[in-house]
C-alpha cells in the first residue's frame, strides 16, 4: 500500500494502529468498484472506489476520495480503524472527543448570537419607547 503522496510513516502508523485494534488483513473483505462524482474519464473507466468490510464486526466502509486506488485503500482502512475504535471505546475515542468539542463550540456560538439579538431588540425597544421626533 504505497502511493506517491502517502508517506511511508503514515502507512506504518496505520499498520500499527490496526495491529493495536486487532484488525488483521485476513478479516477484511476488499472489493473494488467504480467510483462516482468528480474525476472525469479516469473515474468512469477504472474501479478505484474501495469497498471494505470487516467480517468480525460487520462494519462496512466505502471510500472514493481520490482517483487513485492505492490512496483509497489507505483512506478506507483509516476510516475503518476510526469506526472500530469508536465501537470499542464507546464515546471516549479521538473522533468522539472532536465531535463533542465541535458541539460545544456550536452551542457557545448560538448562545452568543441569541444574547446579541436580545441586546439589539432591547435597544430598539428602548429607542421606540423614548419617542422620536414625531411625538
Amino acid at each position: 500500500m504505497s502511493d506517491t503522496f502517502i508517506s511511508p510513516e503514515k502507512v506504518k502508523a496505520l499498520a500499527q494502529r490496526m495491529k493495536a485494534l486487532a484488525i488483521s488483513e485476513r478479516d477484511l473483505v476488499e472489493i473494488f468498484v467504480r467510483a462516482r462524482g468528480r474525476g472525469g474519464q479516469k473515474v468512469n473507466k477504472t474501479s478505484s472506489c474501495v469497498h471494505l468490510k470487516h467480517v468480525p464486526t460487520g462494519i462496512e466502509v466505502k471510500c472514493d476520495k481520490s482517483r487513485s486506488r492505492e490512496a483509497n485503500r489507505f483512506f478506507a482502512r483509516r476510516i475503518l480503524a476510526d469506526k472500530i475504535e469508536d465501537l470499542a471505546s464507546e464515546g471516549s475515542s479521538r473522533r468522539a472527543v472532536e465531535i463533542a468539542r465541535a458541539r460545544k463550540r456550536k452551542a457557545t456560538r448560538a448562545r452568543k448570537a441569541r444574547k446579541k439579538l436580545e441586546l439589539k431588540r432591547g435597544s430598539q425597544t428602548e429607542a421606540s419607547d423614548a419617542g422620536g421626533p414625531g411625538d
